[in-house]
């Protein structure tokens, strides 16, 4: 698994938000998980992260609901697992060493490194509406599988 759960509701929640708000771009939380498999109590602790994190805007009572803070265009895959997660996961040892930097290097830092770059790169370029505009073409969520 690449991202935590945490970090997998995040991403999947404002795929739904930025793909099906549209013209309303605000959404109540039980229009948003209707029709998916999204928790909707977990999503909603999710959602306030995000919040706190200015990726979200979120408004009580008739008319409110959640609603992105800015254009989807402008939020990164990285903000949002930053967001979600912080920064420890990114810059983690792939074999879990409290200490393996360039200096001290676990025997895998080497041939990881490259993949790490790559990751950051492809996540610091797609984009919040790269992830809806990909939820239109396929639009069915997977099933969770252990």
């Amino acid at each position: 698994m690449l991202y935590s759960t945490t970090t997998q509701y995040a991403i999947r929640g404002l795929s739904e938000l930025a793909g099906r708000a549209g013209a309303k771009k605000s959404m109540m939380l039980y229009e948003l998980v209707e029709g998916t498999t999204l928790p909707r109590e977990f999503l909603a602790k999710v959602f306030q992260r995000l919040v706190k994190a200015g990726l979200l805007t979120s408004a009580k009572g008739r008319g409110g609901g959640f609603s992105l803070a800015r254009a989807a265009h402008d939020i990164s895959l990285m903000q949002i697992v930053k967001a979600a997660d912080g920064d420890e996961g990114l810059d983690q040892c792939v074999l879990g060493l409290d200490r393996c930097n360039d200096t001290v290097a676990c025997p895998h830092h080497d041939l990881y490194k490259p993949i790490r770059q790559r990751l950051g790169d492809y996540l610091q370029t797609t984009t919040l509406a790269d992830l809806a505009a990909s939820l239109k073409t396929k639009p069915t969520w997977p099933a969770h599988s252990e």
